[in-house]
């Protein structure tokens, strides 16, 4: 092989690696959140478990991939340990598909169905259909598709360019003496498990020695070793994004470690027992692309059937290797940058937390609403937590979903997170609102002073108002619901009115002495507080509605909203009539 050979097998290599990552993130973001869904529907069944595993990668088209995602899972508490052996071994059997499809270049034969079955025949016929899907459609999922099909067309080119790099390597006797040495099986098993952990993908490396068997100096007897060692090298990426877990997230790494490593000894001890005692006879022949296929696949089946009646062991043994500690619990930790490799799962992540804090946010709220009613000591620490931990899940938002931002991802999912983004913000302000209302009761509690009761009966009307806007503005956020979210804005016109009227008559009181000047300072403080929390509630539902649009124009949706919305008169007469001042 000469210099130009050795550019184009490593031009074909680079062609093949890139089309399999574009193929992948295809599938990945076609796939979209119904990959948590699917892994999040699991019992303690270790079949179903395996069923699905093999289902996800089948279609993500990578093995690591689901294992992250796993171990990812683990780490945030989503998924218990045990759940996860299941899904760990079907993984490994779903990405013997790769292995499948890229033998299909192997196929010969005359007739017409023969040649239109190879590869060659219908991917440029792929290629043509996925460019024009990818350049000309607007639609996430069409353009989705068209990725897929460029994805999976430059890797057959690229898997016919290695395999036409290295087929002069036949006539080399230095190429050939070098696959002698792997008739060594613990060789083998070192090379496999070497070249799969540099790739971090035992489908791309079981591509590549499918790619070299064309030169016929690759025999069974070579191959079978090396691919026991491309499934254990393929826990690298596993046990990689481990590091920094908590215990059970290293624990399924483990587990998944430990199902190849004891799959591959049981599978070699009987294998070449079985070659003692009887003998194979295709021991020494060429190994060709699909039977490259079959075995990775017979290996992944039979492991799997060996291995899941004793999940409970291999669980039991991660724990042995990995020991329990004390672990302080965080509830941030489900936003794992285990789940990038992935960005809708992760933005899955961020949509759940970011519920939280909005829920967060309101429950600080009504506590300290009902402080000025009914003063209580442990309600005033209560909304204090609550706001340090709605300030920790804004901090912790932002961080991750500007790193996931820049992660390749669909236009759904990039509106997910500015959905996010844009309201976290407001979540925040209204949990310090809250802060300042319990220091409005506080002050009255410690010096002893209460409003007049026309003031009361005032102050409970805006009350129940603001609980209903804040209400309606979490469930919206939390349900994404663009229609509650139009519900908003009028019923923050009817607090600004409210405000407005207590405010004037605060004045008149003032006048006829029934209202002094110290509780009048407190009485503007709660009346500005509640005002500002209205005004949040609003910036929510209308980023709600502006993403949803794809647009932020929020100045000409308001303007043109109160003036000419039939529906936005209709529910503020509504809402002005439920939250009148007698």
């Amino acid at each position: 092989m000469d210099i130009f050979g050795v550019l184009s097998l490593f031009g074909g290599l680079a062609m093949f690696l890139f089309g399999m990552d574009i193929m992948g993130k295809g599938l990945e973001r076609q796939a979209g959140n119904k990959l948590q869904l699917l892994l999040e529907k699991l019992t303690a069944n270790p079949l179903k478990g395996f069923l699905l595993g093999l289902g996800v990668t089948a279609v993500i088209q990578s093995s690591s991939a689901t294992t992250v995602m796993v171990v990812g899972f683990v780490n945030a508490g989503i998924m218990e340990l045990r759940q996860a052996v299941g899904i760990i071994m079907g993984a490994n059997v779903g990405t013997t598909v790769t292995a499948w499809i890229l033998s299909l270049s192997g196929i010969s034969g005359d007739s017409f169905i023969m040649q239109f079955l190879k590869p060659s025949s219908f991917t440029p016929f792929l290629a043509l259909i996925g460019i024009i899907l990818f350049m000309a459609a607007k639609s996430d999922k069409k353009k989705n598709i068209g990725s897929i099909l460029l994805g999976f067309a430059v890797l057959m080119f690229g898997m016919d360019q290695m395999s036409a790099a290295v087929a002069p390597l036949t006539d080399v006797p230095e190429f050939t003496r070098l696959f002698t040495l792997f008739t060594n099986p613990l060789l083998g098993i070192l090379a496999g498990a070497a070249l799969t952990a540099v790739i971090q993908s035992s489908s791309a490396s079981v591509g590549v020695l499918q790619a070299l068997s064309v030169t016929g100096a690759i025999t069974y007897g070579n191959a079978i070793p090396i691919i026991m060692g491309q499934n254990i090298g393929t826990c690298i990426t596993a046990v990689l994004s481990s590091i920094g877990a908590n215990k059970s997230a290293k624990r399924a790494a483990a587990v998944h470690l430990y199902f190849n490593v004891i799959g591959v000894i049981v599978f070699m001890v009987i294998f070449y027992i079985a070659r003692a005692a009887i003998g194979f006879d295709f021991i020494s022949e060429p190994v060709t692309k699909m039977g490259i296929a079959e075995v990775h696949t017979l290996f992944n089946i039979f492991a799997t059937a060996v291995m899941l009646p004793f999940s409970g062991l291999l669980v039991k043994l991660a724990k042995m290797t990995v020991k329990d500690k004390s672990e302080k619990a965080n509830d941030t930790i489900i936003l794992d940058e285990r789940f990038f490799a992935v960005p809708a799962v992760a933005v899955n992540q961020g949509e759940l937390l970011a519920v939280k804090m909005s829920k967060t946010a309101r429950e600080a709220i009504e506590n300290a609403i009902s402080l000025i009613k009914n003063y209580d000591d442990s309600k005033v620490k209560n909304i204090e937590t609550l706001e340090e931990e709605v300030d920790r899940y804004e901090d912790v938002l932002g961080t991750y979903l500007v790193k996931l931002s820049n992660k390749d991802m669909s236009d759904t999912d990039s509106r997910r997170i500015s959905r996010i983004l844009h309201t976290i913000g407001d979540f925040e302000r209204i949990s310090d609102h809250a802060v300042n209302i319990k220091k409005a009761a506080q002050e009255m509690n410690s010096k002893g002073i209460a409003f007049s009761s026309e003031a009361r009966i005032e102050l409970t009307v805006l009350e129940e108002a603001i609980r209903s806007i804040v209400a309606v503005s979490v469930e919206s956020f939390d349900r994404n619901d663009v229609e509650l979210s139009k519900k908003v804005e009028p019923l923050e016109q009817v607090v600004n009115d409210l405000t407005r009227t207590i405010k004037n008559r605060h004045v008149e009181r003032l006048k006829n002495g029934s209202c002094t000047i110290e509780l009048g300072f407190v009485l503007s403080d709660l009346i500005n507080n509640y005002e500002r929390i209205a005004d949040h509630c609003s910036n929510i539902a209308v980023a709600i509605i502006e993403v949803s649009r794809g647009s932020f124009d929020t100045h000409e949706y308001l303007t043109g909203l109160k003036d000419r919305d039939e529906e936005f008169i209709k529910l503020y007469n509504e809402y002005k009539r439920t939250y009148a001042l007698s």
